[in-house]
Formats: C-alpha cells, sequence, structure tokens
C-alpha cells in the first residue's frame, strides 16, 4: 500500500466510525469517497486491491469494514502515545478527546519545567525528562509527539530514540530525519511545520494555481 492509499484508507476509517457513532449499519462507496475527498470509482478500486467487497446494491456493512481496514491499519489493543513538551500545543493535544474513537490514547507527557510537572491537576500525568525511559518501558510506548522549542527538538529526538521510541510526530519548528539506530532500526518520523504550512496556504492564495 502506498502513502496515498494509506491515507485514504485511514479517512476511511475514521469516517466509517462517526458514521456507526450515529447509528448507521450500511455504507455506500459514495459516502467514503465525500469523507475521504475521493471518487467513489477510487473508493471501490481501494476495496478491490484490499479484497474488500460489498453487495452491489446492499453496500457494505459498517461493522465489518472497520473490522477489515482496522486490521490492515494494525490496528487492535489500544495505542499510547506520549507528548514531550506540554506548553500550549502539547496540552491542547493532552486535552483532545478525539484520539479515543481512533483507538489512540495519550498516556503521559514530559517536560523540564518542575511547574509543569509537578501540577497534579493535569487530565494526563507529567513527568520530568528523567524518567523518559523508565515511563515509555513501564506503558509500553513507541509513538511520541514532539512540541518542544527549536532550541530543545534535536537533543528531544535524541533522548526518544535512546528511550526505545520508534514513531516520531513532531511539531518543533526543526526538521527532524530517520536515522538508524544502534539497534538497527529506522525510526518513523513526520514533519509537521505549522508555520511553513501556512505560509504555503498564503502564497496560494496570492499566486492560484491555473
Amino acid at each position: 500500500m502506498n502513502n496515498d492509499m494509506l491515507i485514504r484508507v485511514t479517512r476511511y476509517y475514521r469516517a466509517l466510525n462517526r458514521l456507526r457513532t450515529i447509528g448507521l449499519e450500511k455504507v455506500f462507496a459514495h459516502n467514503l469517497a465525500d469523507a475521504a475527498g475521493v471518487s467513489a470509482a477510487v473508493v471501490r478500486k481501494d476495496f478491490s486491491q484490499l479484497e474488500i467487497h460489498g453487495q452491489k446494491r446492499g453496500g457494505y456493512e459498517i461493522t465489518d469494514l472497520i473490522e477489515r481496514i482496522g486490521t490492515i491499519l494494525g490496528k487492535g489493543d489500544e495505542q499510547h502515545v506520549i507528548v514531550v513538551g506540554c506548553g500550549r500545543i502539547g496540552k491542547a493535544l493532552m486535552h483532545y478527546s478525539g484520539f479515543e474513537s481512533d483507538g489512540l490514547r495519550i498516556v503521559a507527557g514530559f517536560d523540564n519545567d518542575p511547574i509543569v510537572y509537578s501540577d497534579a491537576s493535569q487530565p494526563i500525568p507529567v513527568y520530568p525528562m528523567s524518567r523518559l525511559e523508565e515511563v515509555i518501558s513501564a506503558l509500553k510506548v513507541s509513538v511520541a509527539i514532539i512540541t518542544v522549542p527549536e532550541a530543545a527538538a534535536t537533543d528531544t529526538y535524541a533522548q526518544l530514540l535512546a528511550a526505545g521510541i520508534t514513531g516520531i510526530l513532531n511539531f518543533s519548528p526543526v526538521t527532524l530525519k530517520s536515522v538508524r539506530t544502534k539497534d538497527g532500526i529506522m525510526p518513523v518520523v513526520h514533519n509537521i511545520n505549522i508555520g511553513l504550512e501556512l505560509e504555503q496556504i498564503f502564497y496560494e492564495l496570492k499566486f492560484p494555481r491555473t
């Protein structure tokens, strides 16, 4: 499955979960096409490649689709994630409840500021960076979200890799590159530079494509 197809299939999965929560039992290709921003023909082609078959007039059973696509995406037990850097973006992610419907759960935050990690009112526990390896091991975490300032991004990344993290979603302004660890593992790193994305939007508004 290439990256474009993976993104579409993930969107199908999210849409199916939303449809199930409102009580629907069946879905058609055009419903999922709207959710994924593609045509119904693309949905049917994707499902054909994944060997998922529905009924011509009856559509697809939502529960069955969720189970099949969930298996393809490696869903199963709840997947744990940590947030490193509990400033505004980090706290916003930790307070967001929408992850749970996707089988994701933020189980811990980490920060260097004693005021932050000593705050018992946090909905999710926040620990000092010195406990990173201990908590990652205890909670069986493999994915981390980085929301630290630019100056701390590279060191934070190195600490996470040393602690056994193999998947990184990076919100810091620094672009982090996947580097093979001492154990020979090549981590998965996705960089999300919000400022850069906004600049791209403004550029496209100023110079629209023809």
